[in-house]
């Protein structure tokens, strides 16, 4: 369960004409609004986004303590959003946990069990830099709101994951994989091989997910690949792309990760919608790539985005102020295809090249995305082209205006 980037990240939103309008309602207790272009929580429907949390002092960016003091302060600090929102850890379906030092895992997975142990939601664990100079960890969270059913997922013959997390979580019709690398579940054995060999197992651990929570592989809308050498892109693509013939395929953002276990070449993590509607939503002139992913899923009455890179037609601009508004550009684009804008978007993944860019980044998306901002969460990881500076991922769904 771990990788460097992360992605999950990934877009709820209105079909075209068709889904009801919702509120979206800002979640922000006193002491967790930092000035910065992101609200600390955004509830709307059935889900509660809350943005990546450090483990500072309430109302100032101070961090201090050893992981194990950080990793408390973090959880206190997403609490405080739960409780305002009506919540409480137990509603928490799907966690991304982003470590500054992977050797971390151990001490901040204690503290996290005491909190979360009970709940036991999909968790992604990477290793990622932190803006916030000294922060030790950040953590961000998805809940569903009180009367959604949740269902824990554990395939036949899986034995429980010996951690604080689920194989899969089931909230309504929306089913949260956790990340799943090339390992038999039914044995705890790696599977040995190349990045492609060891796509294929990893796609046949999220394939018996999605069947034991009455799904295949034509449900997904949205994963998350991790990869540990961008050299292996090509493989993966091909032995990714296996799962999903026939049927249109999920968005997906990939990443370059360093995985804990240096045997891993990948690690992918996935979203799943149980919806008649299901379809491909594109922009105008949109080309397909020829690479196994789409720009955006219609699932019901919401739409999940790929990643966005600041690419444009010439490649990419110079410099990450540039490359920034090219990737909002094209994901506005994405999202008027879906009959929406900005006010739209619920939960926004940011991830820098250089997390040196962070304030250049934030002024430019604070232009761009407007007021009040979605939930977020930024960290630092490289990107998949040596080029690229920014990707930027959505989740959102038509807001009442």
């Amino acid at each position: 369960m771990f990788r460097r980037p992360v992605i999950a990240i990934l877009v709820l939103s209105l079909a075209v004409g068709t889904a009801a309008a919702a509120e979206h309602k800002v979640i922000a207790p006193p002491g967790t609004d930092l000035g910065l272009p992101f609200s600390p929580g955004i509830q709307s429907d059935d889900f509660l986004f809350l943005s990546g949390a450090i483990g500072n002092e309430p109302g100032t960016v101070k961090v201090e303590g050893d992981v194990a003091a950080q990793t408390r302060q973090t959880l206190e600090n997403l609490g405080a959003v739960l409780k305002a929102a009506g919540m409480d850890f137990s509603r928490v379906v799907e966690a991304n946990v982003f470590l500054a030092d992977s050797r971390h895992f151990q001490a901040m997975g204690t503290v996290y069990g005491e909190f979360l142990g009970e709940a036991l939601p999909v968790r992604a664990t990477v290793e990622a830099d932190i803006a916030i100079p000294g922060a030790l960890t950040e953590i961000s969270l998805v809940a569903a709101r009180p009367g959604v059913k949740i269902r824990r997922i554990t395939p036949e013959g899986w034995p429980e994951t010996g951690g604080s997390f689920s194989w899969g979580m089931l909230a309504g019709d929306t089913l949260f994989v956790a990340g799943m690398v090339s390992s038999d579940p039914g044995t705890g054995q790696l599977v040995p091989g190349d990045v492609g060999a060891q796509a294929r197992q990893v796609m046949k651990n999220v394939g018996a997910v999605l069947d034991a929570a009455g799904m295949s592989f034509g449900d997904l809308v949205s994963c998350g690949v991790f990869l540990a050498d961008p050299r292996d892109y090509a493989a993966m693509n091909e032995a990714y792309g296996e799962s999903f013939a026939g049927v249109t395929p999920p968005t997906r953002a990939t990443v370059r990760a360093r995985l804990v276990n240096p045997i891993l070449g990948i690690e992918i993590q996935c979203r799943g919608v149980k919806a008649a509607n299901r379809k491909l939503v594109a922009p105008e002139g949109y080309v397909a790539s020829g690479r196994p992913l789409s720009p955006a899923i219609q699932a019901g009455d919401r739409l999940f985005l790929s990643g966005m890179v600041g690419r444009g037609p010439d490649g990419y601009p110079a410099g990450v102020e540039a490359q920034t508004r090219v990737a909002l550009d094209r994901l506005a684009e994405t999202l008027a295809a879906a009959g929406m804008d900005f006010r739209d978007v619920e939960m926004a993944s940011v991830f820098l090249t250089d997390i040196r860019h962070y304030g250049v980044m934030n002024a430019v998306y604070r232009e761009v995305v407007g007021s009040p901002p979605p939930a977020r969460a930024t960290v630092g990881a490289p990107l998949m082209s040596p080029d690229a500076l920014v990707e930027i991922q959505m989740t959102a769904r038509k807001a009442v205006p």
